[in-house]
């Protein structure tokens, strides 16, 4: 158990996989934890734990700069930094879980079977910093936008984030398009995120948007009381800055500056929105 408060940084897209040679949002993550050789496990459960992932895994985050491990359920792994036994024990003594992309359904059936679901939910709650990108990032959200499998559908995550999600929003126009079609009908807010850009969030509450590349960004997502789509690109602070504090952009005031909760920022202008009540949505989950 730490003092860490709950946090999860959701990527849309980046981080060893995506930029191999870009290390910014990997480092991020990896100060977030506080500690000096942060203990990190890779869960590469999505993509049916490609071997490749693995070994990219270990690129990034070894050489002394931390203490990688990663779990496999697919298969019988002896490999080194594998795990097996007791997982619960082995998580929930991590400073960082890392989740990679591949099928959301896969990842959520399989953590579902092996418990992990409720393992990472009591991570989380007990401060281990909880990240991942595509898959890995939809998997924290009550609702998510996945379209490995063919079209773009929606798919209930963990529900630890009281919001919907949609990834690599500015390299698939189609799941972007669907995931505006699937908000105008009722799913409830929640926000696009581009390859290159983050949502860190500590408790369920955003607490910035942070980028690995100085144009990328995030968007808040959400059905107006006219009917209407709204979408807002989101104030992003670009990692590669010298200089702390957000980068400012063109389109108006910051909404993270404005309120913790985005939603409740845009909520006096358009009606009441899904999101004010992050703990209903959470139980409504549960239940």
């Amino acid at each position: 158990m730490t003092d860490r408060p709950p946090r999860i940084v959701a990527l849309g897209g980046g981080g060893f996989s995506m930029e191999p040679k870009n290390p910014l949002m990997d480092d991020y993550v990896l100060e977030l934890s506080g500690a000096e050789r942060p203990k990190i496990c890779f869960l590469p459960t999505a993509s049916g734990d490609a071997d490749h992932y693995v070994v990219r895994f270990y690129r990034r985050f070894g050489a002394g700069r931390s203490e990688p491990s990663h779990v496999s359920l697919f298969r019988r792994d002896t490999s080194a930094g594998s795990v097996e036994g007791d997982l619960e024990r082995h998580l929930l003594s991590q400073d960082v879980i890392y989740v990679g992309g591949g099928s959301l359904k896969s990842l959520l059936g399989a953590w579902r079977a092996h418990g992990l679901d409720r393992t990472l939910r009591r991570a989380w709650q007990q401060g281990v910093v909880l990240c991942g990108l595509s898959a890995g990032s939809l998997c924290w959200f009550t609702d998510s936008v996945t379209a490995f499998h063919g079209p773009s559908e929606r798919v209930r995550g963990l529900g630890l984030l009281p919001y919907s999600n949609c990834v690599h929003y500015d390299g698939e126009p189609e799941r972007r398009a669907a995931y505006r079609g699937m908000v105008s009908t009722g799913l409830q807010a929640g926000f696009g995120v581009d390859d290159g850009a983050a949502l860190s969030f500590v408790g369920d509450r955003l607490d910035e948007v942070i980028t690995s590349k100085p144009k990328a960004t995030a968007y808040e997502v959400r059905l107006g009381r006219r009917g209407q789509v709204h979408e807002r690109r989101m104030e992003a602070r670009y990692l590669g800055e010298q200089r702390t504090g957000d980068r400012a952009d063109d389109d108006g005031p910051s909404l993270l500056r404005a309120a913790p909760d985005p939603f409740a920022a845009s909520g006096a202008t358009d009606g009441p929105l899904v999101g004010e009540d992050p703990g209903a949505a959470a139980r409504a989950v549960a239940a």
